[in-house]
């Protein structure tokens, strides 16, 4: 089986959140079956239906041969090590990695849907989705770069490299 291109969004707005995101891109990095191809500059936003701190985002873009849902209990298992809880929706989290897209998959089960189904919506998303893939059409909605032009109401900061 041939790996599929994969994105996960990556996010924090508890502790040292660039702290927790390295940590978490190095776990993604050593997951079996796995390469991790490329990574987002970090972006600050406010939260988006969610209560908090502001939340430092980034995109990671995978090769994996896993399957969507083992791959989804991956990341939740990278959450748990780094204390995610879930006490209420939009909760804040200490990490927040969510399957993003699965190569050209649509998959509608539950607990899993891909594409994610607000990606199109929410900058902290598409600004750094098309700092890695400008050119990437997502199943059923277009392209990245269109929906990225559509999002500019939605205040988020590029955080210069450390």
């Amino acid at each position: 089986m041939s790996a599929e291109r994969v994105f996960v969004g990556l996010g924090a707005n508890l502790g040292d959140a660039q702290t927790t995101l390295a940590a978490a891109l190095q776990e993604l990095a050593g997951l079996r079956d796995t390469r991790l191809v490329a990574v987002s500059s970090f972006y600050r936003s406010a939260p988006v239906q969610a209560q908090g701190p502001d939340f430092v985002n980034a995109v990671a873009e995978l090769a994996t041969t896993l399957e969507p849902p083992a791959l989804l209990q991956a990341l939740q298992e990278i959450e748990q090590i780094h204390g995610r809880e879930r006490p209420y929706h939009h909760a804040p989290r200490t990490l927040d990695l969510d399957l993003l897209l699965y190569g050209q998959r649509v998959v509608h089960e539950a607990g899993l849907t891909l594409p994610h189904p607000r990606l199109h919506e929410r900058a902290f998303v598409l600004q750094p989705l098309r700092e890695l893939a400008p050119e990437l059409v997502m199943p059923g909605l277009g392209t990245v770069a269109a929906w990225a032009a559509c999002a500019t109401g939605q205040p988020i900061e590029k955080l210069s490299a450390e």
